[in-house]
């Protein structure tokens, strides 16, 4: 079992991204409580480690390269947030069916269309079907997959 704040950060992760995918290619404010929950600052303004973990977690995809903005909103947003191209290309790539179905990502039924098929194949389809499904080990694996796979061996590099 991962540490807690690992869980939280592929939480984190997954969340943004996929509020992000769904604006794309529009710029939006990435808000941390509409991530982490509500928080209360303490009496001297600061904000909890839940709060900032997340804040960070957002700053990190920043510098690695998974998205841009133009400032940050005090420590409680990302202003004018963008998927870079990178992150967009990889979360609507298609991932492996073995893994969408370790994920429980895929329908049982075989006799969808193709375009439907083709949907729900690609990594932001897994990180939503882990999202929805609120398991840490199914998110953790969606991000892990989306974002530590070896595209350059697929061809998608």
């Amino acid at each position: 079992m991962a540490d807690i704040h690992v869980e939280e950060f592929y939480k984190d992760v997954a969340i943004a991204l996929a509020q992000l995918y769904a604006a794309f290619p529009r710029r939006t404010n990435l808000f941390v409580e509409d991530i982490a929950g509500p928080d209360e600052p303490d009496e001297f303004g600061l904000h909890s480690k839940r709060h900032m973990a997340c804040f960070g977690a957002l700053l990190w995809l920043q510098e690695e390269g998974l998205l841009r903005y133009v400032d940050t909103i005090r420590q409680e947003a990302l202003d004018q947030a963008v998927l870079t191209r990178e992150a967009f290309v990889r979360l609507s790539a298609p991932a492996p069916q073995s893994l969408a179905r370790k994920l429980k990502a895929l329908p049982e039924e075989a006799n969808l269309p193709a375009s439907v098929q083709q949907d729900l194949s690609t990594y932001i389809h897994l990180l939503r079907a882990a999202l929805k499904n609120g398991s840490s080990t199914r998110i953790s694996l969606a991000v892990q997959a989306a974002f530590f796979a070896d595209f350059s061996a697929e061809g998608l590099h």
